[in-house]
Protein backbone atom coordinates (compact mmCIF):
# COMPACT_ATOMS: atom_id res chain seq x y z
CA UNK A 1 0.00 0.00 0.00
CA UNK A 2 1.43 3.48 -1.14
CA UNK A 3 1.14 6.86 0.49
CA UNK A 4 -1.64 8.01 -1.74
CA UNK A 5 -3.90 5.33 -0.91
CA UNK A 6 -3.55 5.56 2.92
CA UNK A 7 -4.40 9.44 1.68
CA UNK A 8 -7.55 8.43 0.09
CA UNK A 9 -8.77 6.26 3.30
CA UNK A 10 -8.80 8.82 5.86
CA UNK A 11 -9.81 12.23 4.51
CA UNK A 12 -7.96 14.98 5.92
CA UNK A 13 -8.88 18.72 5.94
CA UNK A 14 -6.20 21.83 4.79
CA UNK A 15 -5.25 22.17 9.28
CA UNK A 16 -4.30 18.29 8.11
CA UNK A 17 -6.83 16.99 10.81
CA UNK A 18 -9.70 14.36 10.19
CA UNK A 19 -12.74 15.69 8.72
CA UNK A 20 -15.73 14.83 10.81
CA UNK A 21 -18.47 15.26 8.33
CA UNK A 22 -16.35 12.28 6.41
CA UNK A 23 -16.27 10.01 9.84
CA UNK A 24 -20.04 10.97 10.02
CA UNK A 25 -21.28 9.85 6.53
CA UNK A 26 -19.84 6.77 7.10
CA UNK A 27 -21.20 6.02 10.46
CA UNK A 28 -24.68 6.87 8.08
CA UNK A 29 -23.58 4.53 5.78
CA UNK A 30 -23.07 1.52 8.11
CA UNK A 31 -26.35 2.46 9.65
CA UNK A 32 -27.96 2.29 6.50
CA UNK A 33 -26.36 -0.84 5.63
CA UNK A 34 -27.84 -2.33 9.21
CA UNK A 35 -31.03 -1.19 8.68
CA UNK A 36 -31.42 -2.55 5.72
CA UNK A 37 -30.17 -6.21 7.43
CA UNK A 38 -32.52 -5.74 10.02
CA UNK A 39 -35.36 -4.62 7.28
CA UNK A 40 -34.19 -8.18 5.20
CA UNK A 41 -34.00 -10.23 8.92
CA UNK A 42 -38.09 -8.76 9.59
CA UNK A 43 -39.16 -9.34 6.02
CA UNK A 44 -37.96 -12.93 5.93
CA UNK A 45 -39.56 -13.88 9.11
CA UNK A 46 -43.13 -12.63 7.63
CA UNK A 47 -42.57 -14.41 4.45
CA UNK A 48 -41.11 -17.60 6.95
CA UNK A 49 -44.49 -17.46 8.60
CA UNK A 50 -46.96 -17.06 5.75
CA UNK A 51 -45.90 -20.13 4.77
CA UNK A 52 -45.87 -21.77 8.08
CA UNK A 53 -49.16 -20.75 7.81
CA UNK A 54 -49.93 -22.45 4.51
CA UNK A 55 -48.60 -25.51 6.07
CA UNK A 56 -50.96 -25.64 8.80
CA UNK A 57 -53.82 -24.82 6.50
CA UNK A 58 -52.62 -27.28 4.16
CA UNK A 59 -52.37 -30.04 6.92
CA UNK A 60 -56.08 -29.02 7.82
CA UNK A 61 -56.88 -29.68 4.23
CA UNK A 62 -55.40 -32.80 4.06
CA UNK A 63 -56.97 -34.30 7.77
CA UNK A 64 -60.64 -33.29 6.38
CA UNK A 65 -60.51 -34.95 2.87
CA UNK A 66 -59.08 -38.17 4.81
CA UNK A 67 -61.64 -38.40 7.37
CA UNK A 68 -64.43 -37.47 4.60
CA UNK A 69 -63.09 -40.57 2.59
CA UNK A 70 -63.37 -42.75 5.82
CA UNK A 71 -59.57 -43.13 5.69
CA UNK A 72 -59.33 -42.31 9.43
CA UNK A 73 -62.06 -42.11 12.55
CA UNK A 74 -59.65 -40.32 14.26
CA UNK A 75 -61.24 -36.81 15.02
CA UNK A 76 -58.84 -35.72 17.36
CA UNK A 77 -56.62 -35.05 14.46
CA UNK A 78 -58.81 -33.27 12.45
CA UNK A 79 -59.63 -31.27 15.67
CA UNK A 80 -56.21 -30.31 15.94
CA UNK A 81 -55.19 -29.11 12.50
CA UNK A 82 -58.15 -27.42 12.10
CA UNK A 83 -57.21 -25.44 15.55
CA UNK A 84 -53.58 -24.82 14.37
CA UNK A 85 -54.76 -23.18 10.82
CA UNK A 86 -57.52 -21.15 12.62
CA UNK A 87 -54.91 -19.49 15.47
CA UNK A 88 -52.35 -19.12 12.72
CA UNK A 89 -54.90 -17.59 10.17
CA UNK A 90 -55.91 -15.11 13.27
CA UNK A 91 -52.07 -14.16 14.43
CA UNK A 92 -51.41 -13.50 10.34
CA UNK A 93 -54.67 -11.18 10.10
CA UNK A 94 -53.36 -9.27 13.41
CA UNK A 95 -50.15 -8.79 12.01
CA UNK A 96 -51.52 -7.59 8.58
CA UNK A 97 -53.97 -5.35 10.13
CA UNK A 98 -51.24 -4.34 12.68
CA UNK A 99 -48.90 -3.35 9.33
CA UNK A 100 -51.74 -1.70 7.37
CA UNK A 101 -52.65 0.51 10.12
CA UNK A 102 -48.61 1.61 10.55
CA UNK A 103 -48.61 2.28 7.12
CA UNK A 104 -51.63 4.71 7.23
CA UNK A 105 -50.37 6.53 10.10
CA UNK A 106 -46.84 7.24 7.90
CA UNK A 107 -49.05 8.44 5.04
CA UNK A 108 -51.02 10.82 7.20
CA UNK A 109 -47.11 12.38 8.71
CA UNK A 110 -46.69 15.48 7.83
CA UNK A 111 -43.16 16.08 6.55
Amino acid sequence: MDILSIGSLMPLNTTGSINASSLTGSLYEKADTADGTLFDAVLNSAINSINETNGYISDMENEEIRFALGETENTHDLTIAMQKASTAIQYTVAVRDKLLEAYKEIMNMQI
